[in-house]
């Protein structure tokens, strides 16, 4: 359970999504928050100057900061934007990021843009295409990136692997990191009929840099990752049993819609601090 070069930021602790409704709240606070950082939108700042720039570089000053993309699409087989990868890059020194995440997922066909992360076909082909990407992505922003899986609910009958097996297959290919992001394992787990703690066992623990939780919304037969409720039960259970296997992670929770108070966010956050807590202090040198 010790860190791996892709945790080398394995105290980091517990973040939540910067989100313009909690700013009044959180510039407000007289003190430094019971938060480690903040996780933003790369997209939203990847701009050249304006407010969305300055209420960075505020929050920046109190906070690490770490972006997470939501349009790199390393699994399409048209090739990455290089203008985009640029603009990434210059906001990735801006703000003296440690890592960047994006998903393994494909999102844009004929210059049009779907805005959606959609999964891929599981097959040894596919996690080529995507691991020559994530090369690329990683030569041009010269840090750490890490790719994170996506919730799904179709799946593609070309597939010829599991999906914990296809990420396996593009991180290792790609010798890049993951940002494993629980709620989408369990949320995939539903609506496909596969024992999540089969899924988060075959990861391989060493190139986890990162963990996500968010709340999701069940219907009668599937569910949905909407990131707009507390953390279901089953999830937080998953993320203790993986905190026990992996150590001490970098955690961010996820709530993009419904926003809840910023105390609320802060109380929910603070679960993931407590169980973090306990694993970092059994972790430490010479625990029982």
């Amino acid at each position: 359970m010790s860190a791996n070069r892709f945790n080398a930021h394995s105290a980091l602790g517990v973040g939540v999504g910067l989100r313009a409704p909690h700013l009044d709240d959180l510039f407000a606070a007289p003190e430094k928050l019971p938060l480690d950082w903040f996780e933003i939108i790369a997209e939203n700042f990847m701009v050249d100057g304006g407010r969305p720039l300055h209420t960075l570089e505020q929050v920046r000053s109190r906070y690490p900061v770490i972006p997470h993309g939501v349009s790199t699409y390393v699994g399409s087989a048209q090739g990455l934007d290089p203008a985009h990868l640029r603009r990434l890059k210059a906001l990735v020194r801006r703000i003296e990021a440690p890592w960047v995440s994006d998903h393994l997922c494909w999102g844009a066909v004929d210059g049009h843009t779907s805005h959606d992360l959609l999964p891929l076909p599981y097959t040894s082909e596919v996690a080529r295409l995507c691991a020559a990407n994530i090369r690329q992505v990683q030569d041009v922003l010269e840090v750490p990136f890490v790719i994170e899986n996506v919730s799904s609910y179709a799946e593609f009958r070309a597939s010829t692997m599991t999906e914990w097996q296809f990420v396996t297959e593009v991180a290792e290919q790609a010798d890049c990191g993951l940002l494993l992001d629980v709620n989408n394992v369990y949320v995939s787990s539903v609506n496909h009929g596969f024992d999540p703690r089969t899924y988060l066992a075959a990861i391989p623990a060493e190139r986890v840099a990162q963990l996500h939780l968010a709340g999701h919304a069940r219907f009668e037969s599937f569910i949905i990752d909407t990131h707009d409720a507390p953390v279901a039960d089953a999830v937080w259970q998953l993320y203790a049993e993986t905190l026990a296997r992996l150590g001490p992670t970098p955690t961010l929770l996820e709530w993009d819609a419904q926003l809840p108070t910023f105390a609320e966010l802060l109380a929910e956050a603070g679960k993931a601090a407590k169980l973090l807590a306990e694993v970092t202090a059994a972790a430490a040198p010479g625990a029982a």
